[in-house]
């Protein structure tokens, strides 16, 4: 009989969470110390309705990050070395952040509320303390806190049809990367159109928690004839799709360029930034190890909780993060960070399990 989590006031429940349950939710993990589905249906049913219809996903464990202030945007940028003086009010932006050292703190989305108004959209890392922390050394003019916000993402092909019911025709309208603001019962609300899926969607930023069960309960009732149902990211769709864990593909031990956001580090651009002198050196040199795609020769593969083994002629040349079975592709699907000497697009290698060795080919991702 697998473990139990046993719920206290450390692991916080969401506005969604008795939603949730009564949607049959099957399993919860922990990520930046609340609760998140797992699985529903089950990993491959779940996948399935993703990629056919329209889900609602609890991702109030993204939690936000808000810095304001008349010093917000040039706090925002020196822990970044994307250059975001340009970004606009109502962009949302893939955003690393990077520490002196050059490792990888986390990779959020950032929303530019305003001109001193950003919210950091983090991953599983308590990037609320490292932040506060740049600020109060720095002797910034500007506040840094965890506002009362729960995303609910709206994701699948039918997610745009859904989200105009509730929120308008002009949801329509927003274009891919962009947030605006719209009604929901007397009360504004941002809704963006991203989200970790790849099958289109949307994330409304609920800054209110009291109106958890009526935002839920409206798309629900709203989507009954879209097939809508309860789901949560789903580990063979964010594969297929490329899309990387913060701490499960990626940390602190890995520098932006072996995590392929090379796009996103701007060392010709006169922006400073914490992580530039480190970054520079490293550029200079090349990186050791990058992520890649793997895809194995297997019919079935066993969970991967703590990453596999990845050879070639009996030296060990990268490790596995995440893996699963695609229906869709009929083969395992995996995401590791490979050396240099075998990331090349097609060098065949050996991934080792718990129960065998399976051959597989080094790729690029997405796979799909």
């Amino acid at each position: 009989m697998p473990a139990e989590i046993w719920v206290n006031n450390r692991v916080r429940s969401t506005p969604f969470t008795d939603r949730v349950e009564a949607a049959g939710v099957q399993a919860y993990s922990v990520y930046n110390h609340m609760l998140i589905p797992l699985s529903f249906r089950g990993l491959v049913d779940d996948y399935r309705h993703l990629k056919q219809h329209v889900q609602l996903w609890d991702v109030s464990v993204q939690r936000q990050v808000e810095v304001r202030g008349p010093d917000a945007a040039w706090l925002v940028q020196y822990m970044t070395p994307r250059d975001i003086s340009a970004a606009t009010v109502g962009r949302c932006l893939y955003t690393p952040l990077v520490d002196a050292a050059g490792g990888v703190v986390n990779d959020p989305v950032v929303l530019k509320l305003a001109e001193d108004r950003f919210w950091i959209s983090v991953g599983d890392s308590d990037v609320v303390l490292w932040a506060d922390g740049l600020a109060t050394g720095l002797g910034l003019d500007v506040e840094v806190f965890e506002p009362d916000v729960s995303p609910l993402a709206v994701q699948g092909p039918k997610s745009e049809d859904l989200v105009a019911r509730v929120f308008g025709e002009g949801v329509r309208d927003v274009k891919f990367f962009r947030f605006a603001e719209f009604d929901f019962q007397g009360r504004s609300l941002r809704v963006a159109r991203t989200g970790w899926s790849k099958q289109g969607g949307f994330e409304i930023y609920l800054d209110d928690s009291s109106l958890g069960g009526a935002l839920w309960d409206a798309l629900w009732d709203a989507g009954e004839d879209l097939d809508v149902g309860a789901g949560c990211p789903n580990l063979i769709e964010r594969i297929e799709g490329g899309l990387l864990s913060y701490g499960g593909d990626m940390s602190r031990a890995n520098n932006p360029f072996e995590c392929g956001f090379d796009a996103f580090i701007h060392l010709d651009r006169q922006i400073e930034f914490l992580a530039r002198p480190a970054l520079e050196a490293i550029a200079e040199e090349g990186p050791e190890r990058r992520i890649m795609g793997l895809r194995i020769e297997a019919d079935d593969l066993p969970f991967c909780p703590r990453g596999w083994p990845v050879v070639a002629d009996g030296v060990r040349v990268g490790e596995v993060s995440s893996v699963a079975m695609s229906p869709d592709l009929g083969c395992g699907v995996a995401m590791g960070m490979m050396e240099r000497s075998h990331w090349d697009a097609g060098t065949i290698v050996l991934v080792e399990t718990p129960d065998s060795a399976h051959t597989a080919s080094v790729c690029t991702v997405p796979f799909v």
